[in-house]
């Protein structure tokens, strides 16, 4: 089987716009799995401010950039991204910024900080307006991003990123919600849940072509400590997981019965099952793979946030 052509890695030659550089790094191709959880929160709101909702979605874009940032950073230090041979660029293996001197260690740690550093402020900006709760939600997702990969948590290293990015994603979610001036009701929480899960799916499903270096640096999440077989069968359990988050609401009448309709776009995430389960040893076939893990967990979310407006 032939595997797909994958993009040039950067090169700091194809880049000496310093402004193009540092954009580039926070990965932003990837940051529109954030932009989908904001519309989801928003059509679990009965109104919108949009003053409110622009500065939602720019922290929360400018948060996810700097957790991108700060993880090139920290899978620097502890080798992983460098010592990955069996990357599939964009998606594994990291920006490749730093490894391949476009930027150095140094920049792109200032460079997170500084990020965290604009989220915090306008973080600020909206508790006074929103209150204390904001303020719990936002602390507790800007830990959770530094915690995954930085010293001396290192949580995904432990085997609890999944729970990490989970927890995360969903903040998203109710953090929309809270500003909105919403409550965080079932239907919140159930309606946050699925797109929690296909966003978890995302890292599991890249863990596979790093497995190798990881393990040799010393990250011990699932995939590594599994058998790569056996690993393997945690994806398709989160994809039945997605689907009983979406169907139980719906039977306990806690979701409208319209939501039913974002389960057939969870079938990628089954073709993608089957490739895992066929390949997880061969990690370098994968690449179609993870396109149809990211088109779910971007289709599913935003066919939600549709039926949800519709039915409202």
């Amino acid at each position: 089987m032939k595997t797909a052509a994958l993009p040039l890695e950067p090169r700091l030659e194809a880049l000496q716009n310093p402004l193009q550089r540092y954009l580039l790094a926070t990965r932003p191709a990837f940051l529109s799995i954030t932009v989908v959880g904001i519309l989801l929160g928003f059509a679990l709101t009965p109104s919108i401010n949009l003053l409110l909702a622009t500065a939602t979605l720019l922290l929360a874009l400018l948060a996810h950039a700097g957790i991108n940032v700060l993880n090139d950073y920290y899978d620097e230090q502890n080798g992983t991204d460098r010592a990955n041979q069996e990357r599939l660029f964009p998606f594994t293996g990291g920006s490749r910024f730093i490894q391949n001197g476009v930027l150095s260690a140094s920049q792109m740690l200032a460079w997170g900080l500084v990020l965290f550093a604009v989220v915090i402020a306008g973080g600020l900006w909206l508790i006074k307006d929103c209150g204390p709760q904001l303020f719990w939600v936002g602390l507790a997702g800007l830990l959770i991003g530094w915690a995954y990969s930085a010293p001396p948590l290192k949580l995904n290293s432990r085997g609890m990123g999944e729970l990490c990015v989970f927890a995360g994603f969903m903040l998203i979610v109710l953090g929309t919600v809270i500003v909105q001036g919403s409550a965080l009701t079932p239907a919140v929480l159930w309606a946050g849940a699925p797109y929690a899960l296909l966003v978890t799916n995302v890292l599991y499903m890249n863990q596979f072509p790093d497995r190798s270096a990881d393990l040799a640096c010393g990250k011990r999440h699932w995939v590594a400590r599994l058998p790569a077989q056996q690993a393997a069968y945690g994806y398709p359990l989160i994809v039945a997981l997605t689907a009983l988050a979406i169907a139980i609401p719906v039977w306990q009448g806690v979701l409208p019965t319209l939501t039913l309709l974002a389960l057939p776009t969870l079938l990628p995430a089954v073709a993608a099952s089957r490739a895992l389960l066929r390949d997880a040893t061969t990690p370098r076939l994968l690449t179609p793979a993870i396109k149809q893990t990211l088109a779910t967990a971007h289709l599913v979310p935003l066919i939600m946030a549709l039926c949800l407006t519709l039915a409202a």
